[in-house]
């Protein structure tokens, strides 16, 4: 029996110190709801989930660059459709101004509604999009991201030009296509008609570059909630696992704390052997 060195206390107080760490370690994973309480905890998932957390970063900058590129279309196929209906009116005015029963007094006022229709025509391809202009027929491209080696991987979005000759030759100011007699209105209406065309072209050319810049959101969008489920699997805690691990802690804390108290009583059974 010893006095001077109780070894039963020691070894109890370190396993009692172990376990409280332990207990401090799950304590923290539950608050803060992540497995690595520390980067010690795991040094290599803790890089890996890093790379991971900065490449769902990169691809959220990548997807807002896609849906600026998107609002662009959109703007674009809003004015489009005002345009559509210029012509379609336009071509209509022509139609209805080679009518040989109306006189060209009639005929004038059709050409002051058309003179108005092309002015708009005229304004609509000045217009831009936070400094991009939306038809001058420029590719926009999009950045997506980059590759291992650092190259930038793009998407080239075609552009709409509303300068093409079959717009400008009816929507200058100095054309000569009109309806102010039957003659002019029947040349009119084959520029109309040709405009028209264009337009369909120009609006399918939109119709896929909105499918496209849709596409590539969305595969974005997946990519990125998959970089995110595997970053989730390194650092996020269980939280049923590791609720059960806590208790077994604590519970290890209360005995640990009861055997140590006594282990201390231990020597004082030699005080017996004294009396």
């Amino acid at each position: 029996m010893i006095i001077n060195t109780n070894t039963g206390a020691a070894d109890a107080a370190r396993l009692l110190a172990d376990t409280t760490s332990a207990l401090q370690k799950s304590l923290k994973r539950l608050s803060t709801g992540s497995r690595i309480a520390s980067i010690a905890d795991d040094a290599g998932g803790s890089a890996v989930a890093y790379k991971f957390s900065a490449q769902v970063t990169r691809l959220n900058a990548s997807r807002d660059n896609v849906s600026n590129a998107l609002s662009l279309a959109q703007t674009q196929e809003g004015y489009l459709d005002k345009v559509a209906g210029a012509l379609e009116r336009m071509s209509e005015l022509a139609m209805l101004a080679t009518d040989e029963t109306k006189s060209d007094t009639d005929r004038g006022l059709y050409q002051k509604e058309l003179e108005e229709l092309r002015d708009y025509i005229t304004d609509v391809t000045t217009k831009d999009f936070n400094g991009t202009s939306l038809f001058s027929g420029a590719t926009l491209t999009v950045t997506l991201g980059t590759t291992q080696s650092g190259t930038a991987t793009t998407l080239g979005v075609t552009g709409l030009d509303l300068g093409n000759v079959n717009y400008t030759k009816i929507a200058s100011s100095g054309n000569t296509f009109s309806v102010s007699s039957a003659g002019s209105a029947a040349a009119s209406l084959v520029a109309f008609q040709t405009a028209i065309g264009q337009l369909a072209s120009d609006r399918a050319q939109l119709g896929a570059n909105i499918s496209r810049l849709e596409t590539e959101k969305n595969t974005l969008s997946i990519l990125r909630d998959n970089l995110s489920a595997a970053r989730s699997r390194i650092v996020d805690v269980d939280v049923a696992e590791e609720s059960a691990n806590f208790a077994r802690q604590q519970i290890l804390v209360q005995s640990g704390t009861a055997m140590l108290a006594q282990a201390n009583i231990l020597p004082q059974s030699a005080l017996r052997l004294m009396a």
